[in-house]
């Protein structure tokens, strides 16, 4: 939902209907009658003021009642919580409106919690237990990350541990993170990994449009290649972001596209084009079937195991419910030299009669790292789950690799790889 902005410009733009209503109510205005400019589109809506307030609180009743809607993304949402002059607010009236109101009661509010005027509030969007936030941080840390800088290894273990320092108390737990590496805006998963640059040059403003701030890796050819081992390294990277996303404390979500590959050819701000730069090529579909299976896959695990979501109960075998290493075990010593984030999640089943247990661990390194795995209760044994370092996409997850033999106390995770690993009691005692 987009009630930040309208398409009327600034002061010099077109009428089309809110300047033509009441430009001083609906428009934000400087003394002089000026607009400002906090959306990045020439005007921001003065969402604070009554009128406006009503009419965006009837726009989403009537998108709730009429068409069932479970939930709503507010782009730009800093800009909900500032004042009639531009000033943020303490308590903006809007959103707790918005979070409060009994026909909303039950469907979910997520913020991009920043705005193009320079305010940024992840981590301190005034939430009131009823808002989630796209998760910026994660996004960029995480992006750094995966693609080898392992300067931000100290804020990456953060990330996929449910963002603690930024999601604390009885109001903002980890659920207010909505954890991503793509979205509508910027590169999709497969541009990530393909292109150092962006590539606007269709959109009409000279490539000076979209954000330069992309964190991405071109892998060692730009755009398009037939090169067998650039291609290879590009698959393992997506999975490697995959398997960290589902496996992050917080609420995942994934670009449309990014399952089966989807590319944009590098441009970084497609919402101008209406062909094939944003149109979703569902050919890749069957091309990358392997790779769409990788995500079906990943979400299943997720699902399959509470430990990672949390909110359930400790186990009874002595692990806590979350734990940060290197690559020796109670080790969390991760610092910006660090190649190796490796997490332990553990609490009891769904049901309460078992335990669950699953080990991420993570080489961003391009030589390939030996760990030791935390040792487990007698009677308990490690079974790898996914290991994106194999050979082949196919090759990396599934029940022929759990049900291998294991008596692992190390494991070596392959160059620029993840491997995901499962507790399970194997019937002695």
């Amino acid at each position: 939902m987009v009630f930040n902005h309208t398409a009327e410009g600034n002061e010099k733009g077109p009428f089309f209907s809110f300047k033509g209503f009441d430009n001083n109510i609906y428009y934000m205005l400087t003394p002089e009658g000026f607009y400002y400019n906090f959306s990045g589109c020439g005007n921001t809506l003065n969402c604070n003021h009554p009128i406006v307030q009503q009419l965006i609180l009837e726009s989403l009743r009537y998108w709730v009642t009429s068409y069932r809607i479970d939930g709503f993304r507010f782009d730009l949402a800093s800009i909900l919580g500032r004042n009639e002059d531009g000033s943020p607010m303490n308590n903006p009236p809007l959103l707790k409106n918005l979070a409060f109101d009994s026909v909303l009661g039950n469907v979910k509010l997520i913020a991009e919690a920043w705005d193009a005027g320079g305010m940024y509030q992840v981590g301190q969007f005034p939430a009131w237990n009823r808002w989630a936030e796209w998760n910026g941080k994660y996004r960029d840390d995480l992006r750094s990350f995966l693609k080898g800088g392992f300067y931000a290894a100290p804020d990456a273990a953060k990330r996929i541990t449910g963002s603690p320092d930024l999601y604390t108390g009885q109001y903002r737990g980890y659920n207010s993170s909505v954890n991503f590496l793509t979205c509508h805006d910027g590169f999709t998963l497969y541009d990530l990994y393909s292109y150092n640059r962006k590539h606007n040059e269709e959109n009409g403003w000279n490539n000076t449009d979209g954000s330069d701030d992309n964190r991405s890796w071109n892998c060692g050819a730009e755009g398009d290649t037939k090169d067998p081992e650039v291609i290879k390294l590009r698959l393992r990277l997506i999975m490697n972001a995959c398997a960290v996303l589902m496996c992050s404390r917080g609420t995942p979500m994934f670009l449309a596209g990014d399952e089966f590959c989807n590319t944009q050819f590098g441009n970084n701000n497609s919402y101008c084009q209406d062909n094939e730069i944003s149109w979703l090529d569902w050919s890749l579909l069957e091309k990358n079937q392997e790779i769409f299976q990788f995500f079906q896959y990943m979400i299943a695990f997720r699902k399959k195991h509470v430990c990672i979501q949390g909110g359930t109960l400790p186990g009874r075998i002595g692990l806590p419910t979350i734990s940060i290493h290197t690559h020796t075990p109670w080790d969390s010593n991760i610092n910006e030299k660090s190649s190796v984030i490796c997490v332990l999640y553990a609490s009891q089943t769904k049901d309460g009669n078992g335990e669950d247990v699953v080990y991420l661990a993570t080489n961003m390194h391009w030589e390939e790292r030996k760990i030791r795995l935390p040792l487990l209760p007698k009677g308990w044994n490690w079974h790898l789950s996914v290991n994106t370092g194999a050979d082949t996409p196919s090759n990396c997850y599934g029940e022929e690799l759990q049900n291998q033999p294991s008596q692992l106390e190390s494991f070596t995770l392959g160059p620029r790889s993840v491997a995901v690993l499962t507790g399970q009691r194997d019937g002695s005692v």
